[in-house]
């Protein structure tokens, strides 16, 4: 297949280099000094199980690339608007344009853009970030990524996706119900993100603390609750099953917002917190320790604009 990347960043990268890796046709679109660098030298990639570098096309100019089989949506959620106004150039009929990013809301901007029938949604745990311009490290052991048709159907675009992913050695699997697993996610990462960017400690240190243990445990309540306003069914005892997730982590893991936070990159807080309150305040559902974390940060993602 030939796979266009929206986003080469930590996620995007790293999934773009393990395709490429493999035998796909693999397309970057990038900017700025990171662009230069894989034009000039390749894309990098640093992680423990050996490093490895691929030649890609890449380009700032979606023209350029041209129309793919597949589009990895990878920006960053406050780019989400911004970013799917460049797609056209890179599908054909049936492209279907795979969503990765953080949030639960991704999926409708970039339906508005180029219709929902195009979009698919998904999810990545993969911990990965620009080390430097050209270089993509990854760190952790978790490296999952599940994704779907937003209907829930099992499409053949779909199918041949999972398939390039699997023939790479990515472990991925498809969602019959895809806005599950984006909540399921979400409710997981909004408390894992909050807590590692509001204490800058890693999980290791939350979860051996009685106090900041639960507090992860409230945050995913909060989130779970809701989802289920929303109208989305979680699991009954997913706050049991993420308390124990997290602590078969790397002691030292922490998120992406901690990281952008202590590098002085923008935050995606408003995808994060700030969409949760909003919608829970819609609801009428109490979620304090959420609302405290976003107002805790909130200082932040106006500094960092």
């Amino acid at each position: 297949m030939k796979i266009g990347i929206m986003g080469a960043g930590g996620v995007g990268g790293y999934l773009g280099g393990r395709l490429a890796l493999a035998g796909a046709e693999v397309c970057l679109v990038a900017r700025g000094e990171h662009l230069a660098a894989i034009q000039e030298r390749g894309l990098q990639i640093r992680r423990e199980e050996g490093d490895f570098t691929v030649r890609v096309a890449a380009s700032d100019d979606p023209e350029e690339i041209g129309p793919c089989d597949a589009v990895l949506f990878c920006v960053k959620s406050y780019d989400t608007d911004t970013a799917a106004a460049l797609l056209e150039p890179l599908l054909k009929t049936e492209t279907g344009v795979l969503s990765l990013q953080n949030g639960v809301d991704n999926e409708e901007k970039i339906a508005a853009r180029i219709g929902p029938r195009r979009v698919l949604g998904g999810v990545s745990f993969i911990l990965a970030h620009i080390a430097e311009p050209g270089v993509i490290e990854q760190t952790g052991t978790v490296l999952r990524t599940v994704f779907g048709e937003l209907d829930g159907s099992r499409s053949e675009r779909a199918e041949r996706l999972l398939a390039e992913f699997q023939g790479a050695g990515i472990d991925s699997d498809l969602a019959d119900d895809i806005q599950a697993v984006l909540w399921d996610k979400y409710a997981y990462l909004c408390a894992l993100a909050g807590l590692t960017a509001a204490t800058r400690l890693p999980i290791g240190e939350l979860l051996r603390v009685p106090e900041t243990r639960e507090l992860f445990r409230r945050m995913i309540g909060e989130a779970a609750e809701v989802a289920r306003a929303e109208g989305v069914v979680l699991a009954d005892d997913i706050v049991d099953e993420k308390t124990a997730f997290s602590e078969q982590l790397e002691p030292e893991s922490f998120s992406s917002l901690h990281h952008d936070l202590v590098t002085g990159h923008r935050l995606e807080l408003d995808a994060l917190h700030g969409e949760l309150t909003r919608r829970a305040a819609r609801h009428g559902v109490p979620v304090p320790v959420s609302e405290t974390i976003y107002s805790l940060l909130r200082p932040w993602e106006v500094a960092l604009g």
